[in-house]
């Protein structure tokens, strides 16, 4: 009762409804997509999803999807040239709707505001946050945000801005068999896309285009299926990453194409733009991967009948790679498929160093690792949230300063919350005070979805949920969370 009471408080100071006790609406109701395509919206409102895959301890993930999935990549870059920080979002025309605005704003350091959203591509009919934007910014300072599609029957968008730097508008060019767009540019040589096609159920595949408008075709990554076991489909997830010009991905296995079974993690990297593919070692190896016992995988948990769910790839400063993982018992929600334990995988520059972090409470609790130096920081719902075995929690500061052969918890950013937060994401290129960012929602029932940021010292901010029409720039809430500790 004390928690649906904050819940009603914190939407009535708001000044919006409170429908957390509502059942959520099937679908939007635009009959078109499109229609608010390059027209600003009035607050940021992170979009509320609920995949509908029920189990005792409720859906396999619901609740606060704007930052949603750690698989769009990146979400946010900051430029220097202007000193300001882009960022792309999955939002919602109303706290009692479920229509999906794919859209963008950015954060000025130099004035501390951040700017009334812009819609790049409005998603109409669709609520599905699994298309959800990513971004690139090319040399120029074009932005361009790829706008995801969903399995091979809706397909995704590219739209780039008229001006450079500027999110005010942005025109269409072309779209594709696009799911899980993780763009990135490569200096020199153009955009680099990996992406999902759903041919066999969830195979890889990359692209390349010198100017993001000229495509090569697909060129698959990986489609592993093991036949002595009967399977006839493969499936993946990749989590991908680039250091200069090296461009890296760490992709698990489905059994069967089943995600429920992900397991294991393979490891392969490219330096040429794709052209040729090596382990992490630099020994070459052709592509796609088809054999289950791949030179490439890293991590077997199959053999243990576990999962695995990949959350970040980031590097050294020699550009060794570090990945963050979750690995667990099974798929659904609650205590029986526990325990969910993070891990870190590191190149050592010799071999792979394997080391454990801390535990949560949902397979899909996500976050993200910085590096600085020898100091490496995940921040992540580690911590328990209101809705307990629901996706998210409360956001937890971990550090390790010996490569992650020990963790320490040293900032407890969020507590004592009404709603779960969920998919902590970390700017290409981050600057204080848009450190990291997320969006909270309710996992229980239907609700409102806010969007936060935060600095590297553990200062939240809050973006506002309703911003008046006169207003294109606007300040960001300092939100003090109650951290007294609750018996």
């Amino acid at each position: 009762m004390i928690r649906k009471a904050l819940l009603l408080v914190t939407a009535l100071l708001m000044g919006v409804s409170a429908p957390a006790q509502k059942k959520a609406p099937e679908q939007a109701p635009a009959p078109k997509p499109g229609v608010l395509n390059n027209t600003k919206v009035d607050g940021f409102r992170p979009i509320w999803f609920d995949l509908g895959q029920k189990s005792e301890y409720g859906s396999k993930y619901n609740g606060a999807f704007g930052t949603y999935t750690m698989k769009h990549r990146p979400l946010a870059i900051y430029s220097q040239v202007v000193d300001k920080t882009f960022f792309v979002f999955g939002g919602t025309t109303s706290a009692e709707e479920r229509h999906l605005l794919c859209m963008i704003s950015c954060y000025d350091h130099k004035t501390g505001l951040v700017q009334k959203p812009t819609v790049v591509y409005d998603k109409g009919p669709v609520n599905d946050p699994h298309d959800n934007p990513a971004l690139l910014i090319d040399p120029e300072g074009y932005l361009w945000v790829y706008v995801a599609g969903r399995g091979n029957h809706r397909i995704g968008f590219r739209y780039r801005s008229v001006k450079p730097y500027d999110i005010s508008q942005f025109e269409d060019k072309g779209g594709s068999i696009m799911a899980y767009p993780q763009p990135y540019y490569v200096e020199g040589k153009g955009h680099f896309l990996f992406e999902t096609r759903y041919d066999g159920v969830r195979r890889l595949f990359f692209q390349t285009s010198p100017d993001g408008e000229h495509w090569t075709d697909y060129r698959q990554i990986a489609s592993i299926m093991d036949k002595s076991a009967g399977e006839k489909k493969s499936g993946h997830y990749q989590i991908t990453g680039k250091f200069g010009n090296k461009l890296v991905t760490a992709f698990n296995r489905h059994l069967n194409g089943d995600c429920d079974t992900r397991t294991n993690i393979y490891f392969l990297q490219t330096t040429d733009f794709g052209e040729h593919w090596t382990l992490v070692d630099g020994t070459p190896i052709e592509i796609p991967i088809t054999d289950q016992d791949s030179p490439c995988k890293i991590l077997d948990v199959e053999h243990l009948k576990q999962n695995c769910y990949i959350k970040d790839v980031n590097f050294d400063p020699q550009g060794n790679p570090i990945i963050l993982y979750l690995v667990c018992n099974g798929h659904q929600p609650g205590p029986k498929h526990g325990p969910r334990e993070w891990y870190t995988a590191y190149w050592t520059g010799k071999k792979w160093d394997f080391r454990f972090l801390t535990r949560s409470t949902n397979n899909y609790d996500s976050g993200s690792i910085w590096v600085d130096g020898k100091t490496w920081t995940v921040i992540a719902p580690t911590g328990p949230g209101p809705q307990k075995w629901g996706q998210g929690g409360e956001i937890e500061a971990w550090v390790s300063r010996n490569n992650g052969k020990s963790w320490k918890k040293t900032i407890q950013y969020t507590a004592n919350s009404p709603m779960n937060h969920s998919y902590v994401r970390r700017p290409v290129d981050c600057q204080d005070p848009f450190w990291c960012f997320w969006a909270d929602g309710n996992t229980d029932v239907f609700s409102i979805s806010r969007f936060y940021f935060a600095d590297s010292k553990g200062n939240v901010y809050r973006l506002p949920y309703k911003i008046a029409p006169e207003e294109e720039w606007v300040k960001p809430e300092l939100v003090e969370f109650d951290k007294t500790p609750q018996f």
